[in-house]
């Protein structure tokens, strides 16, 4: 059998931007079928955005295809590039929020949550707070935000297989201050100059474009170079890292696995991963042994990579006839 790969391309027949109670405003848009079966496509990042082909996971025939550009970043408002635009209202919390209303603003009463990379933690995070909204979950590149996970990509660890990426990604830090990058980074990316703030920001983005795959690809790092996408995938990023993602322990997802072990669940991750190492994905489907766990080999982070995509398709195309 052939590896399924991406639905054909689909443009959406709605779209809006749903103001939120502290200003804020969140850009979302609906594909597929209006009478299909809801889903929600949850972006990574955080700080990434949407982009036409995620709307290309699902069959348009079958699925009512919802995306949004999560706070600050893609078409939402106001936008992370603008150094000026302050962070503060940016949580997981407030993400969750922003997805329950709109989940009530499109009338929906329960939808499948499909995230990957920060997705799949911000869909575990709402999927656990609103379990009776949530039909089924697909899950990819497992991320959960503990601290190992994070010192592994952006401090050591990765830095032992791309050594010459690495040496581009602490470039604009001084090696005096390379014992905390999170922290370096953060007191560049919030800095007023752009001849400072810039280069940050595209070092650390252009790292994980670099990386995602298992093999080079110039089209996943030519979009994590653009100055725009750069500033405010840093800037979010670096805000949620620097704040444990808002979270009241390092395994609270982990730790709260009963509240939706009944969930008909997906886990797709590459064996390697890189950003997003399997030991992560590991810890979630040991805990969470229900869930269909689908490790695959030859395979990195994104979600097009070959054999992820397939699994992932094959997920979709299964809960289509739920």
């Amino acid at each position: 059998m052939e590896p399924r790969t991406l639905y054909p391309p689909i443009e959406p027949h709605d779209s809006g931007l749903l103001p939120t109670p502290d200003g804020e405003e969140i850009h979302w848009e609906v594909c597929g079928n209006p009478q299909g079966k809801p889903v929600v496509m949850v972006h990574g990042g955080p700080g990434g955005g949407c982009s036409p082909a995620h709307r290309r996971q699902f069959d348009p025939e079958r699925y009512r295809i919802v995306l949004f550009d999560q706070r600050n970043c893609g078409r939402s408002r106001p936008h992370a590039a603008d150094p000026a635009v302050t962070l503060e209202r940016n949580t997981t919390w407030n993400l969750i929020a922003d997805m329950e209303r709109l989940r009530e603003h499109l009338g929906i009463d329960r939808w499948m949550v499909f995230g990957g990379s920060w997705g799949s933690c911000l869909s575990l995070a709402y999927a656990i707070t609103h379990p009776d909204r949530v039909s089924e979950l697909v899950l990819r590149g497992i991320f959960l935000l503990r601290p190992f996970e994070l010192f592994w990509f952006y401090e050591y660890g990765a830095s032992l297989i791309y050594p010459d990426l690495w040496e581009r990604y602490v470039a604009p830090i001084p090696e005096e201050e390379r014992e905390n990058l999170v922290a370096a980074f953060a007191e560049r990316l919030h800095h007023p100059d752009p001849d400072v703030r810039l280069p940050a920001a595209r070092a650390w983005a252009t790292w994980e474009g670099a990386t995602i795959t298992l093999l080079p690809s110039a089209g996943h790092l030519s979009q994590f170079d653009d100055p725009d996408y750069a500033v405010a995938f840093a800037r979010i990023e670096n805000h949620y890292f620097t704040h444990g993602g808002f979270f009241e322990s390092d395994d609270w997802i982990l730790d709260n696995i009963d509240a939706i072990r009944h969930i008909p669940a997906v886990i797709v991750q590459g064996r390697f991963d890189v950003c997003t190492p399997v030991a992560t994905a590991w810890d979630l489907h040991k805990a969470w042994p229900e869930a269909d766990f689908h490790l695959v080999d030859g395979a990195g982070h994104a979600f097009d990579e070959p054999g992820v995509l397939d699994r992932l398709i094959a997920a979709t195309d299964a809960f289509a006839e739920k």
